[in-house]
């Protein structure tokens, strides 16, 4: 039970990560309202916030198998 914040992360890495290479003009809406005052959301934007969630995710497993985490 103590790990549970830890795989439920790596759950949602994945899941952010993968959908936005799959689903990247659903993801948009999303991304135009969170990014709003600062710049404007673009499927560039999208895929790029999705390679680091997936880059996000492949550390923490690498911890979580090294007993780190």
């Amino acid at each position: 039970m103590k790990d549970l914040p830890i795989y439920l992360l790596l759950e949602l890495c994945l899941a952010f990560g993968l959908a936005g290479f799959w689903r990247t003009d659903e993801l948009l809406p999303v991304f135009e309202v969170l990014l709003f005052p600062f710049w404007p959301a673009s499927a560039r934007l999208v895929r790029a916030h999705s390679l680091v969630s997936l880059a996000v995710f492949l550390i923490l497993v690498v911890a979580r198998v090294m007993g780190k985490v």
